[in-house]
């Protein structure tokens, strides 16, 4: 077994010949055309990786939820109406953490009240 390692070490040692090099070449080009035929076959290949084209966002969902209630409402009715207005489940414990990620961010959401959401500049009625 030492003597395959000396072996291989030595080898290792040696300049790349002209062949090896364009083998590597040639390897990380094919590679290469793989990944941009792929993208050419279209969205169904990158569907999966992605969010669907046109597909609004939970927090986009529930911005406009709120937005058309015109007052703050609990996480159990901006739920409720996600389901009947937009046909979207949306799953509490992540909605929960997802506003309240956003509340502190300060940007679009404030809290209302516990688990009672509010658009920033939406006063409680």
């Amino acid at each position: 077994m030492g003597i395959q390692l000396m072996e291989r070490d030595a080898k290792m040692k040696e300049p790349l010949t002209r062949d090896d090099f364009l083998d590597v070449l040639e390897t990380g080009l094919v590679a290469q055309l793989r990944a941009i035929r792929a993208c050419r076959r279209g969205p169904a290949g990158s569907a999966r990786r992605g969010p669907r084209l046109g597909k609004k966002s939970n927090m986009a969902t529930i911005e406009d939820i709120l937005r058309a209630s015109g007052q703050p409402l609990h996480i159990n009715e901006i739920i409720r109406r996600a389901r009947q207005d937009h046909g979207i489940a949306l799953k509490r414990e992540s909605i929960v953490s997802a506003l309240t990620k956003k509340v502190l961010d300060g940007n679009t959401f404030a809290r209302a009240g516990r688990n009672v959401f509010a658009l920033l500049g939406k006063e409680e009625n």
